[in-house]
Formats: structure tokens, C-alpha cells, sequence
């Protein structure tokens, strides 16, 4: 979770100065700052957990099939 924390603080800073620069709007750069990394955040902590389960299942299936081998 922490790592998720910290990639949010730099998403955030990036967006806001993103969109400050390219409309010179601080409420622009606010807005952006504050919508578009909460929801990329969101979407990074799914994903993150959706890869575990896939590395977990690999692992699991790697298991049974070299445990197979082994017993023939």
C-alpha cells in the first residue's frame, strides 16, 4: 500500500503541473490533479492485485505439474 501511496503523490503533482502549464489555470490544474490520479490510482491497485493472483495461479500450476512429474 505504500508503494500505492507514493505512486499517488507523484501522480498528482505531475497532473496538476501538467495541467497548469498547458492552460496557465491553477483551478484546471486542481481539477486534473485531483480526478485523474485518484482514478489511475484506483486502477493501479487493481491491477497490481489482478497480477498477484496470476502470478500466485502460475506458481500453482507449476507446482502441480512438477509435482506430477515427479511421481511417475
Amino acid at each position: 500500500m505504500e508503494k500505492t501511496l507514493s505512486f499517488a503523490g507523484v501522480h498528482f503533482t505531475v497532473a496538476f503541473l501538467v495541467g497548469y502549464l498547458m492552460t496557465g489555470s491553477v483551478w484546471v490544474g486542481g481539477a486534473l490533479a485531483l480526478v485523474e490520479p485518484a482514478c489511475n490510482t484506483v486502477a493501479f491497485h487493481l491491477h497490481e492485485k489482478v497480477w498477484k493472483r496470476i502470478e500466485r495461479r502460475r506458481a500453482a500450476a507449476a507446482a502441480t505439474v512438477g509435482g506430477d512429474a515427479l511421481a511417475t
